[in-house]
């Protein structure tokens, strides 16, 4: 069983999906987490962690370490590269739950309400949006492939595979993992036209 959700922040309060796109979103997720209690959508939950912030800025520091110790540049180009775009990618999706709350998917269907609105709370419960996993996970993976496109299909799929999970185990409606996929992307290309007007030479 889940621990009961921490009470409303003082700013939010308790209202209904609105209708439109809100209202299918809601209900989607809902559906997609059906069985988000079931041991196999548990465990791929827990693989899914791979794709959290500490996993995913500890594999791109170790990447760039690696590259710097073997004096291999492709390796290290691709390890500093991915730690800039996911570092980009979680400022960014800090920001936005600093900004808005929204509840996840499991408290709608274990306690009953959803809430959501403005600004944003520390508590994790009302930090559905953005997805954190699908942002930092985009961005690495997208670096990853730039540097390897010879990876690119796992590199995505992996990165698919976390996004998706997110869903399923009832942590973040789909809009959620879609604008932090959103995230992610936006991220990397960024760092990556950053890196290439420094590497272009001045006329």
């Amino acid at each position: 069983m889940l621990a009961r959700t921490p009470r409303l922040p003082p700013h939010s309060k308790t209202v209904a999906p609105a209708k439109g796109a809100e209202a299918v979103d809601v209900a989607a997720g809902l559906h997609l987490a059906r069985a988000k209690d079931r041991p196999l959508v548990r465990a791929l939950g827990t693989a899914s962690e791979i794709g959290s912030w500490k996993s995913l800025l500890a594999l791109s520091a170790g990447t760039y370490a690696l590259g710097l110790l073997a004096r291999d540049r492709r390796l290290a180009g691709a390890g500093r590269h991915m730690l800039e775009a996911g570092i980009l990618a979680g400022v960014v999706k800090t920001s936005l739950k600093r900004t808005v709350h929204r509840t996840r998917p499991n408290v709608l269907m274990d306690e009953g309400f959803y809430a959501r609105g403005w600004s944003g709370t520390s508590v994790g419960p009302w930090q559905s949006f953005p997805s954190g996993h699908s942002a930092l996970s985009a961005a690495v993976a997208c670096a990853a492939a730039r540097a390897y496109p010879e990876i690119q299909a796992p590199a995505y799929a992996v990165a698919t595979g976390v996004i998706t999970a997110q869903v399923l185990r009832g942590a973040h409606f789909p809009a959620d993992v879609l604008a932090g996929a959103a995230i992610g992307i936006a991220a990397e290309f960024a760092v990556d036209r950053l890196r290439e007007g420094h590497r272009r030479p001045e006329r």
